[in-house]
């Protein structure tokens, strides 16, 4: 999939959260992210945000900074 739909789909997530209450959005988009994406879908969201992650939402990269947390990827 290419990069800037997956930067789309994961905005419009973030947009979603940002209108909730509390102070967990960005959890609740890494938990919406792990739930319901496709692992390959979320390499390529994290490879676009390695490469600087042109057009993500600040909220988007600091869920990708949770799943990190949570769950560091394997090398």
């Amino acid at each position: 999939m290419l990069p800037d739909k997956l930067v789309h789909m994961a905005n419009q997530i973030a947009t979603f959260f940002k209108s909730q209450p509390g102070g967990d959005q960005a959890e609740r988009v890494a938990a919406h992210l792990s739930d319901f994406w496709d692992p390959r879908m979320i390499s390529a969201l994290r490879a676009h945000a390695a490469k600087g992650g042109a057009g993500l939402d600040a909220l988007v990269i600091a869920a990708l900074a949770h799943m990190a947390e949570a769950a560091p990827e394997q090398g």
